[in-house]
């Protein structure tokens, strides 16, 4: 089961692909500013009873050529992922005839040690593949601690506070990304709200980090919309307010979760649509925003569940 936290760290290159670049130059390698990006479909399963994907993929085009980038976030060391992340290459050379790079992303130093020792394939005399991943970590995504920095560029300010979540320092990181985001939400409250729940999918459940960065929208709720927001004023409500205000929760999550597929331009049909503006549970709108985020198809918002199961 893939973690909000785990999708959170690579889809916000999906949110800003242009993100992808400013990130490479991190690595002091001379990428060329891309003319086009296009995000592709991350599923890489070949026609036999086995499923890979890879979490992020991305297209990228510049002046000197096309090239793809597959994104991985990668939470720990784990042998068996140099086989996988050459396979993913050799398969997407060969699918789409471009050449790939793979961009790891850790939030340890450890971890990013590891993820960027290059693997050979073959035998010692002639290996031949080398696998050569590309890996931003704690020590080159840079800390963004100042508001005017953080909204300067708040994907990437985004990534920081994720990357470096388990940072000493990361309540001033935090700070400061709140701080932008506000700013953020007079001009663009949808992209404000957005990176919110970005932000808080990234940090985890039950991290010190995850709780100051609720405590920090707790504070501001007078002007955060979103979904981690309400939660928050909910919790604040006495039992005879709970009611009234459950119901906007219920209208606001069925809103957010047609304006993310919309976005996402995942086809839903009329009878899909009022499924979910229909549906009175907030337990099973909370779960088909999480599978909104991530899912490629309608049937994947809801599996598992039958359709009238929600107004149980």
């Amino acid at each position: 089961m893939v973690s909000s936290q785990h999708e959170a760290l690579h889809r916000v290159f999906q949110e800003e692909s242009g993100l992808v670049t400013r990130a490479l130059r991190m690595l002091h390698i001379p990428f060329g500013d891309p003319t086009s990006i296009t995000e592709l479909a991350t599923d890489l399963t070949e026609n036999r009873p086995l499923e890979r994907r890879v979490d992020s993929l991305l297209k990228m085009e510049t002046a000197k050529g096309t090239f793809l980038v597959a994104i991985e976030a990668q939470g720990k060391k784990d042998p068996d992922k140099p086989a996988n992340w050459a396979y993913y290459l050799a398969h997407l050379y060969a699918k789409y005839k471009l050449p790939p790079l793979l961009l790891v992303l850790c939030k340890d130093r450890s971890t990013a040690a590891w993820a960027s020792s290059p693997v050979n394939i073959g035998p010692p005399e002639w290996p031949a593949l080398t696998l050569r991943p590309l890996v931003l970590g704690p020590d080159e995504v840079p800390v963004i601690q100042d508001a005017a920095e953080a909204a300067k560029d708040i994907q990437m300010a985004v990534l920081s506070a994720m990357v470096h979540s388990r940072d000493q320092d990361v309540d001033v990181i935090l700070k400061a990304l709140s701080v932008a985001l506000k700013g953020l939400e007079v001009s663009d409250p949808e992209a404000a709200m957005k990176y919110v729940e970005l932000t808080a999918q990234g940090l985890g459940d039950k991290t010190r980090a995850a709780e100051i960065w609720r405590n920090l929208v707790a504070v501001d709720t007078s002007f955060f919309t979103s979904p981690l927001s309400e939660e928050i004023r909910d919790e604040g409500r006495d039992e005879g307010r709970t009611e009234g205000r459950t119901e906007g929760h219920i209208q606001r999550q069925a809103e957010d979760i047609l304006r993310i597929l919309d976005r996402r331009t995942i086809p839903l049909t009329d009878a899909d649509r009022e499924r979910v503006t229909s549906c009175k549970d907030l337990g099973t709108l909370t779960r088909w925003f999480d599978r909104a985020i991530t899912a490629t198809s309608a049937a994947e918002i809801f599996a598992d569940d039958e359709p009238g199961d929600e107004e149980r």
